[in-house]
């Protein structure tokens, strides 16, 4: 029997929906999907692309009445993608749904809508009440952010031993035994305080976090100009960034297409496309398929990394 995967369709002003149509019948033939998504703004989207509607798609309507305008930042857009978000988070507690794999959204759209979560990931770490983690990649590299959607000039702040631990636990419980490559925050590490004291903070997490579990799993603080080198690389498949750009800028320079989004520690599955609503290309069918198309194989269970 297929898994049942809701499908949040994110911001339609951008390139989710396309992606959502050209994949359809590949990801039918692995699960059943259940777009959140009323078939009025399905029909004006399919009409932007200058393509039908699939037979036997199946749809969870979500009230909402606006006009799509390509490549726009819009409230309408941004509301609805959140109330999508909502609809598929539901179809899960309902047991109607086994995951979720959500299309990206605007977080500007979100804004302007009065929607105050900086994404899918701080969203669901409310609405669980539980420290969801954000991690990113694919089989040759994960990456998991201890902090995410927020200015560089903060995180130090939320460099603490406590938290970091926690973070860690949690990150381990997820994962398994899996070894996983710590960053420092500093350039060299820190250069053994140096360059800033930070790293004697993370190294007192890994090490607590290390006796706790009872096992060395944790290695860092690694330098983070040579944490993705090809050697490391053979090394570690799962690394830990301190902060968003750390981690993200080398994934996306070697694996920017095939790499996903996937929430950890959490009572649901929610997977990810690893990419934005790129309204620079929306409804002009040039947007690729391959990290939606990863997403929902990963939240199937066809591709299990953890």
């Amino acid at each position: 029997m297929k898994r049942k995967i809701a499908i949040s369709v994110g911001d339609l002003n951008g390139v989710g929906i396309e992606i959502a149509l050209k994949a359809h019948d590949e990801i039918s033939q692995i699960c059943e999907p259940i777009y959140c998504i009323n078939k009025d703004l399905l029909l004006q989207a399919t009409t932007l692309l200058e393509t039908d509607i699939p037979e036997n798609i199946n749809l969870h309507y979500v009230d909402g009445e606006f006009e799509i305008q390509a490549g726009s930042i819009d409230i309408n857009a941004g509301k609805y993608s959140y109330d999508s978000f909502i609809s598929a988070i539901k179809l899960c507690e309902d047991n109607k749904a086994d995951a979720i794999v959500t299309l990206p959204i605007h977080k500007e759209a979100w804004m302007l809508a009065g929607i105050n979560y900086k994404g899918h990931t701080d969203l669901l770490r409310e609405y669980f009440a539980t420290e969801a983690i954000m991690m990113l990649g694919c089989e040759e590299m994960f990456v998991a952010l201890y902090t995410e959607h927020m200015p560089l000039s903060e995180v130090t702040s939320h460099i603490k031993t406590d938290t970091l631990t926690q973070f860690f636990i949690n990150l381990h419980k997820s994962l398994g035994d899996k070894k996983i490559a710590v960053l420092g925050l500093n350039p060299h590490a820190g250069d053994n305080g140096v360059l800033g004291d930070e790293e004697r903070t993370i190294e007192k997490a890994i090490n607590r976090t290390n006796k706790i579990i009872d096992k060395e799993l944790f290695i860092g603080s690694i330098v983070p100009d040579i944490a993705f080198t090809p050697e490391n690389r053979k090394k570690f498949n799962y690394f830990v960034a301190m902060y968003h750009d750390q981690g993200l800028i080398p994934l996306k320079a070697l694996y920017f297409d095939e790499s996903i989004n996937v929430s950890l520690n959490l009572p649901i599955i929610r997977t990810s496309v690893d990419h934005g609503t790129a309204f620079d290309i929306a409804y002009k069918g040039k947007a690729k398929t391959t990290s939606y198309i990863n997403a929902v194989k990963t939240a199937v269970g066809l591709q299990t990394y953890f």
